[in-house]
């Protein structure tokens, strides 16, 4: 059966991999990007007939307006995946917050809370996390504290775990909410500049990718945790096995989300 499927960043790396693939199997792909320019190359790729959504998921205006669109284009989205994520970048602080944590950790949460409505409980949103994972301080996602690019890069995707796990407690009848480190430095865009290496087959990250989307074995996977790297769920990052750990981080989010609120 076809599905209306969103992936952020998904003009260049896994993302576009993801979305070429989904779209030949029959899928309705919504495209979202940055660039204007790379949306465009991107949706003629899939044949000229995407839907592309622009947005900077370092504004949490845009991602506000980003949902607001989807919402008034869509009344169903059956699967959202959160790909967009920074690593590396020569300004990492964006009005006293880190980018890392508002890419990798906030912006997909604002997205996924905003586009709920329209996502059935047979629904899905794969949130894209990494094997890299660190315990979370709650001060760098606030802003009051700097780390380094792998700490701040490391700390975010861990984070998204947290919440990930939180929105599946909450939501225990669906849509099913999983994590997925696609795959240790694969030929991304973001893994050329930040590591310096070409990377493995992106193919490893987008195949991985389009089964959480739509492999029945994801259906009851909700608050998982996929390691492509290992091929099968597994635990994160022992921090946040933490409870009372993992509730502090969550209220840090939600309290950071208000303050860029305004």
């Amino acid at each position: 059966m076809s599905k209306t499927i969103l992936i952020t960043g998904s003009t260049d790396g896994i993302g576009l991999l993801t979305a070429k693939t989904l779209k030949a199997a029959g899928h309705t792909v919504l495209l979202h990007g940055r660039s204007q320019t790379k949306l465009e190359a991107a949706a003629a790729e899939l044949g000229g007939d995407g839907q592309t959504y622009l947005a900077d998921l370092s504004d949490m205006k845009d991602v506000r307006a980003l949902a607001q669109s989807i919402l008034a284009d869509h009344q169903n989205l059956d699967v959202l995946i959160n790909n967009a994520g920074i690593y590396k970048t020569p300004n990492p602080m964006v009005n006293g917050h880190d980018v890392r944590f508002l890419v990798n950790t906030l912006a997909p949460l604002l997205l996924t809370r905003l586009l709920l409505p329209i996502i059935p409980e047979g629904g899905r949103v794969i949130n894209l996390s990494s094997a890299a994972q660190a315990e979370i301080d709650p001060a760098a996602i606030a802003g009051t504290r700097t780390v380094g690019d792998f700490e701040a890069y490391a700390q975010s995707k861990l984070a998204l775990i947290v919440w990930t796990q939180a929105l599946a407690h909450k939501h225990p009848n669906g849509p099913v909410f999983v994590a997925v480190n696609p795959g240790s430095l694969l030929a991304s865009k973001m893994v050329k500049e930040g590591f310096g290496v070409a990377g493995n087959d992106l193919n490893i990250g987008s195949d991985i990718l389009c089964a959480a989307a739509t492999d029945p074995a994801f259906a009851t996977a909700s608050g998982k945790y996929f390691d492509n790297d290992a091929g099968r769920f597994a635990p994160p990052h022992a921090s946040i096995q933490d409870g009372a750990k993992s509730r502090a981080i969550l209220q840090q989010i939600d309290a950071t989300l208000a303050d860029l609120a305004g």
